[in-house]
């Protein structure tokens, strides 16, 4: 075939350089420009609800393509089990407590935010990105924490919190526009977030941009889109997580046609377990659940066509706060200075497999360590029975579980494994001593019986 000219050439000579350097060749597609990046946050979703995760009863084959093409996690956990700390975490590369956001989830007559002396991964990637929020924001919506264009987005198209609450509305917010408001059209919000997150593709698809996509389903109340409603065997909540699917669907196909894919990273992930719906699959409890996995521990899907390798799973630990330093590093940003970042990059765990870079994962619920994660155990040292929230480790009840061999943390193994109990007991209280004191609330622990 014959030669196109100097551009040829200058390719070759490239290639004769990256080989002699050792390079491979996914490294070309890094050299050519910073990834765009996009995160699909789905809300509530449950660690069982795709049929790549187990379901039966959902069917998701564009995310389960998306699995099959990229990287997916086995053991990714959320940085809370509720929204609004999940989202600080995610957005900030944070433990939630330490943006003063890890009590509960902010309520429409709240006044609280993420402050704005916070780096979001937003504000971090600007100004080279182009940055959108689309979709929930739920980190505060009074000033000075609202609209979400003060932590970095230069647009915002979205819900000020969950779609449940009152009073609702669909706000616009970018550049040169003044704050608008319409109703919501519940059955096609979903659609209505991932075709103005298409806009914001094509509008920018000449320099690097930075997506979230941090959708309202399938958080209650649901109301299918007409086009997917009845479908699923799964009813309601099925119809909706199949809808999202094929939004996913439909934004792979729009970067294809673009020419966007091999220079985006795309990250599908939830901000917590399931709720009164969904599925948990193996795993102990749902959202809100304290110290067990299910209300934490999430489906992660990382897919970039050119960089990460097809087909892989991970089963190292992660947390949503790992998007932060892990997408910084990608598009050849700095951590931010004087920032105490907890998020680890990840980037290596997804194309080489490598160990994780975390010793521990703390689980919270509200401002309270309820449990220690290590790549094999997990110590429980916080529960709800009934009325009570149980400090468990207080009452002498030491649960220690082999979480690679027992996802379902239903025997405890601490009688069997005192050193390793010792030294999960060691983590569990270095934690508490360490965070517990940076919470706004301090309450102490209730114990029953004294004086409930």
């Amino acid at each position: 075939m014959a030669s196109n000219g100097a551009g040829s050439g200058l390719d070759r000579r490239l290639l004769l350089k990256m080989a002699a350097g050792g390079l491979a060749a996914p490294a070309l597609a890094t050299a050519r420009r910073p990834p765009n990046i996009i995160i699909v946050l789905a809300d509530d979703l449950g660690y069982g609800d795709l049929s790549s995760q187990g379901s039966r009863l959902i069917a998701t084959p564009n995310l389960d393509r998306l699995a099959r093409q990229g990287v997916r996690m086995t053991d990714f956990y959320a940085s809370a089990n509720v929204c609004t700390p999940s989202r600080a975490g995610l957005l900030t590369g944070r433990y939630p407590i330490r943006t003063g956001l890890a009590h509960q989830v902010i309520q429409a007559n709240d006044r609280n935010g993420l402050p704005t002396s916070e780096i979001t991964l937003a504000k971090a990637l600007q100004p080279d990105y182009a940055t959108a929020l689309i979709g929930k924001w739920h980190l505060g919506h009074v000033a000075p924490y609202w609209p979400p264009t003060v932590h970095g987005f230069d647009l915002f198209f979205g819900l000020p919190y969950s779609h449940d609450m009152k009073p609702l509305g669909l706000f616009n917010s970018e550049p040169g526009v003044e704050l608008t408001r319409e109703d919501v059209d519940f059955p096609r919000l979903t659609e209505r977030f991932f075709d103005r997150g298409l806009r914001f593709i094509e509008t920018n698809r000449d320099r690097p941009f930075f997506l979230t996509l941090a959708l309202s389903a399938p958080h209650i109340s649901l109301d299918p889109h007409p086009d997917h409603a009845g479908h699923s065997r799964a009813a309601a909540y099925g119809d909706v997580v199949q809808e999202v699917d094929a939004r996913v669907g439909q934004l792979v196909a729009r970067l294809k046609a673009l020419g966007l894919d091999r220079d985006t990273l795309l990250i599908f992930t939830s901000d917590n377990g399931p709720w009164f719906e969904g599925s948990a699959g193996p795993l102990r409890d749902r959202k809100g659940g304290a110290g067990w996995d299910g209300g934490y521990r999430v489906p992660m899907i990382a897919w970039a066509p050119g960089r990460l390798p097809a087909g892989k799973t991970r089963t190292a630990i992660g947390m949503n706060f790992d998007l932060f330093p892990t997408c910084l590093a990608l598009a050849g940003k700095p951590l931010p200075p004087g920032v105490t970042i907890d998020g680890r990059n990840l980037w290596d765990v997804w194309t080489r497999g490598a160990a994780s870079p975390h010793d521990q994962l703390i689980l919270f619920d509200n401002e309270k360590v309820a449990a220690i994660r290590t790549d094999r155990w997990k110590y429980v040292g916080r529960s709800y029975y009934r009325s009570l929230d149980l400090p468990l480790s207080r009452l002498g009840a030491n649960l220690l579980f082999d979480v690679r061999e027992d996802p379902a943390e239903a025997y405890n193994l601490a009688a069997a494994h005192p050193d390793v109990m010792r030294d999960m007991r060691g983590r569990f209280d270095a934690a508490r001593a360490g965070f517990e004191p940076l919470g706004v609330r301090q309450q102490p622990d209730r114990l029953p019986g004294a004086g409930q």
